[in-house]
C-alpha cells in the first residue's frame, strides 16, 4: 500500500466518523424548540439594535497586524529545525547555522520595520480623535436633556 493510500484512508476515516458522530448526536438530542431557545444570545444579555452596527476600521488594522506576526512564527519555526538539526551542524561546519541565522536575522528586521512603520503611521494608537464642539445653540434648556438622561439611565 503507498503512502497515498494510507492518507486516503485517514481523510476517509475521519469524514466517517464526523458523519456518524453528528448523526447520533442529531438522533438522541431533544429538539423542543421554543422562543427563548430560538432568540438571539449576545453573551447572556439581550441584543441592542442591529448585528449590522458600525466597527472601527483600527480593529481591522491591529488584526491584520496580529495576523502577520502569527505568520512570522509560522515561518520561524523550520529555522528553529534547521539551527537545531544535529547533523546539519556537524556535517557543514556549521555553515548552515549561520547562513539560517542571518536569514532569520533578515526576516525579523522587515517584520520590524513594517511594526515601525505602523506605528510611526498611528495604527496602533488607541486614542480617539478630539471631537469638535458644535456651535449649535438648542433652544430646550439643558435641564431637559438632564430629566431625560436620568430617565434612561
Amino acid at each position: 500500500m503507498s503512502h497515498w493510500a494510507v492518507v486516503l484512508i485517514f481523510i476517509v476515516g475521519s469524514i466517517v466518523f464526523l458523519c456518524i458522530g453528528l448523526l447520533v448526536a442529531k438522533i438522541i438530542r431533544p429538539y423542543q424548540p421554543n422562543a427563548e431557545k430560538l432568540s438571539t444570545y449576545e453573551s447572556g444579555e439581550q441584543t441592542l439594535g442591529s448585528a449590522w452596527g458600525r466597527i472601527n476600521i483600527k480593529y481591522m488594522a491591529i488584526a491584520l497586524l496580529f495576523l502577520l506576526f502569527e505568520v512570522e512564527i509560522v515561518f520561524l519555526f523550520p529555522w528553529a529545525t534547521v539551527y537545531a538539526h544535529p547533523n546539519l551542524t556537524q556535517k557543514s561546519q556549521g555553515q548552515w547555522l549561520y547562513l539560517s541565522l542571518i536569514e532569520m536575522f533578515i526576516f525579523v528586521f522587515i517584520l520590524t520595520l513594517g511594526l515601525a512603520y505602523a506605528w510611526q503611521k498611528g495604527f496602533l494608537d488607541w486614542t480617539t480623535s478630539l471631537q469638535k464642539p458644535s456651535s449649535f445653540i438648542s433652544e430646550i434648556p439643558s435641564k431637559m436633556y438632564d430629566k431625560v438622561n436620568e430617565k434612561y439611565t
